[in-house]
């Protein structure tokens, strides 16, 4: 509690006596002190041993009366001391309420024994002490600012280490890894059960918006993280929630495209949930705008999921069809794909194409033509469907 001298060398000197007194009774002083702490709060006695307490109490008392007849020049003990307490009650996990109050107890502690010790003293030393009121005050204040400081600045280190740790852990577990007890320490962290209903969303990085993800939206509880290929969010479901919900919510969040994997029944199973979902993603053409379910895009992700055998598919299926004009190739292609979307209406078909229903008839014909496939028989309509999805994500690179 160190401060400006006393402006006399007398005042200094009846501070110095009186000091010293307060020093002389200073045991008793702090076991009144934690009496009133431990009176006011319970708390107290949570976080320190009684002897531990007692003896950190005895030096920060003992320094601040100490710092308050120091020599003008003399280091601020007080404050030092003030920092690093503040530093180990953060790390104790002491609120940051109880520990402002524990410094301003202590100072109306020992300005009332001051006051006590200066009862029936002549007037000139109840002067003195009433000039160095403002120094003494002024000096818990400091202590209390530094200390709440020092907490506050540790507070947040421990806070962003522990963000960090999470981070890891959820890391870990979205990239499938099994270490023993990971996902219940997951759990514990994040608050999330460890065995329940989840799904996994990533979202193509060169699509993400640069604002933040919201972390709860229409019931459903989110965590994000970025990553150098994309935007990855876990989803917490609840027993009454579905993937139609998590889609219609990311809806109004993102412009596309992103990929959301089938539900899986606990943290565990993130690292097969963030693959499924990169899977979806994959389903998605360049241009597309919209977040969809690997659950409803099967047949294009069984496609994309074998390289290989995709442009195999297309070289077999569409070899003729490529060797086309490009212009050509991409009218005879497009109105296959309208065709399909409309369920094989060459009406529906014509009206979106804006062109007759025969010119639909007649481009479909020759389609067939060049694959030697027919859209009347099943199995030539899906190897012309599952051709069209693979020329669409793969061979229209070339």
């Amino acid at each position: 509690m160190g401060g400006r001298r006393p402006r006399t060398g007398h005042d200094w000197k009846l501070l110095a006596e009186s000091c010293k007194a307060l020093l002389e009774r200073l045991p008793l002083l702090v076991d009144e002190h934690l009496r009133q702490l431990t009176e006011y709060s319970s708390v107290y006695g949570q976080v320190l041993p009684q002897d531990q307490q007692w003896r950190e109490a005895e030096e920060a008392m003992r320094i601040g009366i100490e710092t308050l007849y120091a020599p003008r020049d003399s280091p601020r003990r007080d404050l030092e001391h003030a920092e690093h307490t503040g530093r180990r009650r953060a790390r104790q996990g002491l609120p940051l309420d109880l520990l402002v109050h524990a410094y301003r107890n202590a100072g109306y502690l020992l300005w009332d024994a001051r006051v006590d010790g200066a009862a029936g003293q002549e007037p000139e030393r109840l002067a003195a002490l009433m000039r160095s009121t403002t120094m003494v005050w002024s000096a818990v204040d400091a202590q209390t600012q530094t200390a709440s400081e020092a907490y506050r600045a540790t507070e947040a280190e421990l806070r962003r280490r522990t963000d960090e740790q999470l981070q890891a852990l959820l890391d870990a577990l979205l990239e499938g890894q099994a270490t023993p007890g990971l996902a219940a320490r997951a759990a514990a962290g994040l608050d999330l059960p460890e065995h329940g209903p989840y799904a996994v969303v990533v979202l193509r990085a060169e699509r993400r918006e640069a604002a933040e993800r919201p972390v709860r939206g229409a019931g459903f509880r989110f965590i994000w993280r970025m990553r150098a290929d994309g935007e990855v969010g876990v989803v917490a479901l609840t027993p009454d929630q579905d993937l139609d919900g998590v889609a219609r919510v990311l809806d109004g969040w993102c412009s596309g495209p992103g990929g959301i994997s089938p539900v899986v029944p606990g943290l565990a199973e993130l690292g097969r949930a963030r693959r499924l979902a990169e899977l979806a993603l994959r389903t998605c053409p360049p241009d597309a705008t919209a977040v969809v379910r690997l659950d409803q895009r099967m047949p294009t992700a069984l496609v994309v999921s074998q390289p290989e055998l995709a442009d195999r598919l297309v070289a077999d299926v569409f070899g003729a069809l490529l060797e086309l004009e490009p212009a050509d190739r991409a009218v005879l292609l497009e109105t296959l794909d309208v065709w399909l979307s409309c369920e094989g209406s060459a009406g529906r078909a014509a009206s979106r194409l804006y062109c007759h229903r025969n010119t639909v008839f007649n481009r479909l014909r020759r389609l067939e033509q060049l694959t030697f496939r027919s859209l009347a028989r099943p199995r030539d309509l899906i190897e012309m469907t599952l051709a069209l999805d693979a020329y669409r994500l793969s061979g229209a690179r070339r």
